[in-house]
């Protein structure tokens, strides 16, 4: 069990530092600027985003919406719809936030680390 979800989660972290490498690659020969540095900063970004993403997805609260479908409100706004009727989030529900919450923030950890790692500027070796 644990060896497929360190398989799943190594796919997951080349599949988005691949796509993001990839991305920043052509930023960086579009801008004409260092192709190392342009590389290190998208992942810089990616990594925070990633990371900040995982805070906000585990600090959800236990309510969630009863049902999805849009009420019947004469204003278009989502927060005068007449009547929405809330229920507490189910067990499932609540580890499926805090799991999510926790592969956003592995994920953008190491994509720190990537971006730590091929930072021209800073030379580890």
């Amino acid at each position: 069990m644990f060896l497929a979800a360190l398989r799943r989660f190594l796919v997951l972290t080349v599949g988005v530092s691949v796509i993001t490498g990839v991305i920043a690659l052509l930023f960086g020969e579009a801008l004409n600027s260092s192709l190392a540095r342009a590389v290190s900063v998208a992942f810089y970004g990616v990594g925070a985003f990633a990371m900040l993403t995982g805070v906000f997805v585990g600090s959800r609260g236990p309510v969630r919406l009863k049902s999805e479908e849009p009420s019947s409100s004469p204003l278009p706004l989502p927060f005068f719809s007449g009547s929405r009727t809330l229920r507490w989030a189910t067990l499932s529900e609540q580890h499926e936030s805090i799991n999510n919450s926790a592969v956003f923030v592995a994920v953008g950890f190491v994509l720190l680390a990537i971006g730590i790692l091929v930072d021209p500027r800073h030379r580890l070796f």
